[in-house]
């Protein structure tokens, strides 16, 4: 069997991270197991979250802004679990067992015993600002401050705190009940005990595979994927070629799963054009600017499945 290549790096970084916090679980100033979460956002990627947490078996608290949103999250979420005991991905009885598992509020202060709270809320920098400065006033040291921002500096975010080393980077894909991978960003400050205990969490308890990431706008994934996407985008606007066309080249000749735009009406089009930004505004490279017609279908709500029309109509029209 080949070898697995050598990075070159050292891991004496991680192991003496690993070390420190052994002796600070025999201090039992950290819980050996992260056993409590608490999730702020219940939209898609918060409820799945807050799904993949509760069928791992950790008691989870989801908050959201309003009776309403909170409602609809509820909704999301047992409506996924039936779909996993329908395509026999879950027993009957482990949709029980994970609902039971997660409260829905709309008190931050629900939050305060959570040992790792993750964010989920709008791809906007002031709003996610307004939620740290929030959970850093309701929870107490230990506590882990995680978001799953897909393309804002975790720097940024960190600093609405009081505790930038107990903050990080978590970002889950979509759906996250299907997809296995998560991005780690860890910020400048960010503690090595707190990406120890976060690694341990999506490795050893959620199953997931993790790849780590420099703090820089878009991360790994996004700064590929997003230019892209914004490229198939330009070739319709442009008229160089129809959606159905552009989607079956990538996936017929590039054995893609999906092609670019119907990807990008997965994501949904408010977040494909908030990554495009925040990309531009971190690198001013053209190819990180969102065309024109993202912009329009945007602002006419035309945001992809989860509204039923994008650049597909779910219907069943192109």
């Amino acid at each position: 069997m080949a070898e697995r290549p050598s990075s070159g790096a050292s891991n004496g970084g991680t192991d003496l991270a690993e070390r420190r916090l052994a002796e600070r679980r025999a201090e039992s100033d950290v819980p050996a197991v992260i056993q409590r979460v608490g999730v702020v956002g219940c939209g898609l990627m918060g409820s799945g979250i807050a799904e993949v947490c509760a069928r791992a078996g950790l008691n989870v608290v989801v908050v959201e802004a309003g009776q309403e949103a909170l409602a609809a999250g509820r909704r999301r979420v047992e409506a996924s679990l039936a779909k996993a005991v329908d395509r026999g991905k879950l027993a009957p009885e482990g949709r029980a067992d994970a609902l039971e598992l997660i409260a829905f509020s709309t008190r931050m202060a629900d939050l305060a015993d959570r040992e790792l709270v993750v964010e989920a809320v709008v791809e906007r920098f002031d709003v996610k600002a307004a939620v740290f400065e929030q959970l850093d006033a309701v929870t107490g040291p230990g506590t882990i401050l995680a978001s799953n921002t897909s393309s804002i500096p975790i720097m940024r975010l960190a600093m609405m705190t009081r505790r930038p080393e107990e903050v990080l980077g978590l970002h889950f894909f979509n759906p996250v009940p299907v997809m296995r991978l998560v991005e780690l960003v860890t910020s400048l400050l960010t503690d090595d005990t707190t990406a120890v205990r976060a690694t341990d969490f999506v490795e050893q308890v959620l199953h997931k595979r993790i790849v780590r990431s420099k703090d820089r706008a878009g991360f790994i994934v996004n700064a590929l994927l997003i230019p892209y996407l914004l490229s198939a985008i330009r070739m319709m606007e442009s008229g160089f070629a129809t959606a159905a066309d552009i989607d079956a080249g990538m996936v017929e000749g590039c054995a893609h799963p999906m092609g670019p735009l119907a990807l990008s009406d997965l994501i949904g089009l408010d977040t494909v054009a908030a990554v495009a930004e925040s990309l531009y505004d971190e690198f001013k490279e053209p190819l990180y600017a969102p065309p024109p017609l993202l912009d329009r279908m945007c602002e006419a709500g035309l945001l992809g499945r989860k509204v039923g029309r994008g650049f597909y109509d779910y219907n069943g029209r192109v």
